[in-house]
């Protein structure tokens, strides 16, 4: 392992998923930390306390999570990337202000480390709660996209990416994470900064005068983002606007132009956006679906059933949000049933027979969280949707 001249980790470490989250950020080009300590996310802002400093960035500790998403989105209007961590109770605190940030199109992350809930719950173990708050915490219409790392390698490299996709579309980025994999330790391989793809976002060519700061050029994704203080006028608001960014709120002509693009900006290119990860469906009569330290729970049942015969694969979804709906609809329509075990009492499955549209049985797998699943229950569960016989633990 080794640290570059300006401050920069590469090699191979031993390193935390909060930790490696953190150092993720540094590579992806961050430079500004606004938040508040809150178990299981506080050695994310720990982190960044430390090492921020010493490659020209700022961290601030404000005075609670509202504060601390509402800087973030300052510092990304100042031209700086920016992010912010946080834990279930400061994640529905920060909700006014992302939709604040999708409306203002203001590229930053925001990672939920989620514990066990509702409320204060269980604020040392883990949970996968918040993942519908996730996609309608906010008021209104609008998309978002949101990650969900399995591995403290993950964390390091989905946060690079949750950097890229918040620059390329110019709009907050969810990176919903875990107790257990943002307090588990494992390898974690941070590459040379030069071999790390990062994405910056793209600024006007037009003169100042000329300039419209939600204008959005035919084939582009989102518009050139000037930054405050370069010569330009900007004119930016939560209220619905017109290209200029002048409120336009006395009647409905500018509401539609401006939603569906916030909204298709994602949804019209989940192609683009959508990661998955797919594990023996070649052959798979059974599929699970799951996502963070569920899937990751879920292998070794995988590994039972097949040794009894059962043909089962794992789809493992990298992005939650967007939802891979044609995905797994062509899947529903391959297998005798799809297992989803998640640390909640039944969220992404609700998505998952949406999508599967009754073509096969949907199995789900709840844990109300404070620990993860029994992999019996899994395994039970797998033998059910194949028509295989339950067997006690």
């Amino acid at each position: 392992m080794s640290k570059t001249s300006d401050g920069i980790l590469q090699g191979e470490f031993f390193m935390q998923g909060d930790i490696a989250c953190a150092e993720g950020a540094i590579c992806a080009g961050c430079r500004f930390f606004g938040g508040y300590p809150i178990t299981p996310a506080t050695e994310v802002a720990q982190r960044m306390s430390e090492r921020l400093p010493l490659v020209d960035g700022v961290y601030i500790q404000m005075e609670d999570e509202l504060a601390s998403m509402n800087a973030v989105l300052g510092a990304s209007w100042a031209g700086m990337k920016a992010m912010t961590a946080t834990s279930g109770p400061g994640f529905s605190l920060m909700m006014e202000n992302l939709g604040l940030g999708i409306m203002m199109e203001t590229p930053c992350v925001l990672v939920n480390v989620q514990r066990g809930g509702p409320s204060t719950g269980l604020p040392t173990l883990v949970g996968q709660g918040d993942m519908m708050q996730a996609r309608w915490g906010s008021h209104g219409d609008y998309s978002i996209v949101a990650l969900a790392p399995s591995s403290p390698q993950e964390l390091f490299d989905l946060t690079i990416h949750a950097f890229n996709l918040a620059e390329l579309y110019r709009t907050p980025v969810l990176v919903m994470t875990d107790a257990e994999v943002g307090h588990m330790t494992e390898k974690v391989v941070i590459p040379p900064l030069e071999e790390i793809e990062t994405f910056e976002r793209r600024k006007p060519t037009v003169p100042p005068q000329e300039y419209r700061p939600y204008y959005v050029e035919p084939g582009e994704l989102a518009p050139p983002m000037a930054v405050a203080g370069d010569g330009y006028r900007i004119h930016t608001t939560g209220l619905t606007h017109d290209e200029r960014g002048y409120p336009a709120t006395a009647d409905d002509k500018a509401q539609w132009p401006l939603v569906q693009r916030l909204v298709g900006k994602i949804e019209n290119n989940k192609e683009r956006i959508i990661w998955l990860v797919e594990d023996r469906l070649d052959d798979a009569e059974v599929a699970i679906i799951s996502y963070g330290i569920a899937a990751r729970t879920a292998i070794w049942p995988m590994q039972m059933a097949r040794e009894e015969g059962i043909k089962v694969g794992m789809l493992r979804l990298v992005t939650v949000w967007p939802f891979p709906d044609e995905q797994i609809h062509d899947l529903a329509g391959r297998v005798q049933g799809i297992v989803v075990p998640e640390i909640n009492m039944g969220q992404i499955v609700r998505e998952v027979q949406r999508s599967a549209e009754g073509q096969t049985r949907i199995i789900s797998v709840p844990h109300p969280g404070g620990g993860i699943h029994d992999p019996y229950q899994v395994l039970n569960a797998i033998r059910t949707a194949a028509g295989r016989p339950v067997e006690e633990s």
